[in-house]
């Protein structure tokens, strides 16, 4: 039996998938979440084989639970599901140890043996999404990722600086960086860019 944690912040969307997984007789839905903080707080109660998690959600991302499940849930694999095909998305998915990426538009038999293979030691990503992953790489630091997101939220300067403990003039200095590597015209414009590719 595979034990499966659902994590998606869309109640509909959760309930469905969950309903679905649970028609296969070598699944079990063990827990379901709202966001990656719920999740969390399940993981100290339950523990899945595999967390089934959305990338875009409130309170923390998909992408960050999947890199606090590396660093503390070892034998614990991550799927991702998502509506997009962004390179940045699958690249850092890939990067941070996820087992598949599955694009919610695919199949339920699809999602289905994604997980089989992935409890069985494989990794499962559609060939075409694992290409475009690799023919983008993400030029931000993660300093200047947390930057930007913050200024694409319309955090000032000062407000950023306060956030990440860090002075207004290192904060600047991300953000220049930032947008002199996205070609950007200014950091509205490098997040937008940044959020396009899946960087953000």
């Amino acid at each position: 039996m595979i034990r499966v944690m659902v994590v998606e912040d869309q109640a509909l969307v959760r309930g469905a998938i969950s309903a679905l997984l649970s028609l296969d007789r070598d699944i079990e839905v063990v827990a379901e979440a709202a966001d990656g903080l719920e999740a969390i707080k399940h993981l100290s109660v339950v523990t899945p084989d595999i967390v089934l998690t959305d990338i875009e959600m409130p309170n923390m991302t998909g992408l960050e639970l999947l890199e606090y499940i590396q660093k503390k849930e070892g034998q614990c694999h991550t799927v991702i599901m998502t509506t997009f095909s962004r390179s940045g998305y699958i690249r850092r998915s890939m990067d941070s140890g996820a087992r598949g990426f599955v694009l919610k538009e695919a199949p339920s038999e699809y999602l289905i043996s994604t997980l089989k293979k992935v409890i069985c030691g494989q990794r499962v990503i559609d060939p075409e999404l694992a290409l475009t992953a690799l023919d983008e790489k993400d030029p931000l630091s993660s300093k200047e990722r947390k930057a930007l997101r913050l200024a694409s939220e319309g955090y000032k300067t000062a407000e950023i600086a306060n956030t990440l403990f860090l002075s207004e003039g290192t904060v600047r200095n991300y953000l220049s960086d930032a947008i002199a590597k996205l070609n950007a015209t200014n950091r509205i414009d490098a997040a937008r860019i940044a959020q396009q590719k899946g960087w953000l």
